[in-house]
Parts: structure tokens; C-alpha cells; sequence
């Protein structure tokens, strides 16, 4: 049976699991991108726990689109050093991908196959078996409470059905860490929490949550957040530490209070 989580028990499970553990699922140590003259993602360091939740936040133009590129292996950076989930970001961007997975607002699914037809597909690009895709797809759409629209076009699905299938199918070939790109983009409040609610019990399972957001309320309920401002990471705490050193009580603020100095318009 699911387990519905509040803020409290996600806090409360994912601090104790981060305590005790020396695993980093991600390590970067002074990582730049550099196009030309123009510095995208400035000398950079952070690490990220295994099963952590961790917000990576930032306005247009911060630089963390380039930044998620490099850590998904689609990009090599110009100096610095990163791993991701073992793997080093100039020698092993094939390892990497085999690793992680990616869920991106824009695009994640296919509207013009079914809902099972989308799963088997990323299924196979993955390397998950025939015989285990089968098992796995049927679960999953059982879970999902999709069985009547199983075998319906994707564009026929509601938005908040989309992106709960889009981030199902980001982790149906268990990564270690998956990538999501503002998931929650247009849909409703209720239909945002019950995404996190899935967001919760993969992190529960051991999946590393590396995510992007411009939800404030949703910068909540990550374990810790950076913060990237005109490419360089200008904080890095827990939301509750976050507030306490900016004297407020909204993200919202601290965002605010450390967005509203920069000097990009456009990533």
C-alpha cells in the first residue's frame, strides 16, 4: 500500500537515512562551463547525498540548465571536476546515462504512442529485459490506477496523469539518481502534491532526486537547496537553515532576497 508522506516524515526518514550514510551520489569540486567569454556555470561546488531530495534552484539565465546538462552527460564542462553516481563527467558520460534517469517539462513522452506502448519503449531504450518490462509495466500501471487508459493515446491523458507517467517511466529502470526538470510545470496544487508524494517514496527507496523548480513551496520539502545566481551557487542549506540566516519564513523571500541581484535575463 502507498504511503501518503507529509512534509515531517520525509524530513524526519530522508535526515536520518543522510546521517548515517557517507555515500555521495553526486560530487562536483569547482566545476565551469565557459562559452567564449561567457562564463555559463562559474566555478561551481557541491555534493549530493545518496536518497537525498536536493533542490536546485535558480532564475532564468543562472546557469543550472547548463549545469544539469553537464551532470546528465550531455555536456562536457570546460574545467572543474564532477562525478555522478561514481562515474566522472569527461570519461564516463555513457556510464552516466545508463545511471540516471531524466524527466524533462517540455518533453518526456511520446503523445502519439498508448501509455503502455510509451512504458516498453523506455523499457528497451533503458536495457530492461522483455520479460521484466512486462512484469514491471503491468505493476506500474496498476499502481498508477491506469488500467482502463492502458491503451489509450498519451495525448489523450490529462496533464497531472502525464507527468506522474513521464516521472514513473524516468525511474522504471531503478536508477540511482534521477533528474527532473520542472515536473510540475501547469498543473494543479493537488496533482503537485500527489507528484511528491511519488517524489517521496522514490527517495525513500534509495533514489537520489536531483530537481529543478520555480515552485517555492515545493523548495520545502527537499532535504537541502542550492541556490545559482548568474552561474555561481550563492547558497547551499536545508530551507529551515535557509530562512533562519535570511530572518524570514517563505522560500519565496530567500529566493528573492538572493535572485533579485542578478544580472541574466536568459539562460
Amino acid at each position: 500500500m502507498k504511503k501518503n508522506y507529509s512534509n515531517e516524515d520525509l524530513h524526519s526518514e530522508q535526515g536520518a537515512t543522510i546521517s548515517g550514510q557517507q555515500q555521495k551520489a553526486i560530487v562536483c569540486n569547482g566545476l565551469t562551463k565557459q562559452f567564449g567569454s561567457f562564463r555559463a556555470v562559474d566555478n561551481i561546488s557541491f555534493d549530493v547525498n545518496e536518497g537525498e531530495i536536493f533542490g536546485f534552484l535558480g532564475a532564468n539565465g543562472a546557469g543550472k540548465t547548463t549545469a544539469m546538462r553537464i551532470l546528465c552527460g550531455l555536456s562536457y564542462p570546460t574545467s572543474g571536476e564532477a562525478t555522478v553516481a561514481g562515474f566522472d563527467v569527461y570519461k564516463q558520460q555513457e556510464r552516466i546515462k545508463k545511471n540516471i534517469g531524466y524527466m524533462s517539462q517540455k518533453f518526456s513522452l511520446y503523445d502519439n504512442l498508448t501509455l503502455l506502448e510509451n512504458i516498453e519503449f523506455y523499457g528497451g531504450v533503458y536495457g530492461v529485459s522483455r520479460s521484466e518490462i512486462k512484469i514491471r509495466s503491468s505493476d506500474l500501471i496498476s499502481t498508477l490506477g491506469l488500467q482502463k487508459e492502458a491503451h489509450k493515446l498519451v495525448s489523450e491523458l490529462p496533464l497531472g496523469w502525464k507527468q506522474k507517467l513521464a516521472f514513473s517511466v524516468a525511474i522504471f529502470h531503478r536508477p540511482k539518481i534521477v533528474f527532473l526538470d520542472e515536473p510540475t510545470g501547469g498543473v494543479d496544487p493537488v496533482t503537485r502534491r500527489q507528484f511528491w508524494d511519488m517524489i517521496y517514496e522514490a527517495a525513500a527507496n534509495g533514489i537520489t532526486v536531483f530537481v529543478t523548480t520555480h515552485y517555492m513551496d515545493e523548495a520545502e520539502y527537499c532535504n537541502r537547496i542550492s541556490v545559482m545566481v548568474d552561474g555561481r551557487v550563492e547558497a547551499l542549506d536545508t530551507p529551515a537553515n535557509l530562512k533562519k540566516q535570511y530572518k524570514t519564513n517563505s522560500m519565496n523571500d530567500v529566493f528573492y532576497e538572493l535572485a533579485r541581484g542578478a544580472k541574466r535575463a536568459d539562460n
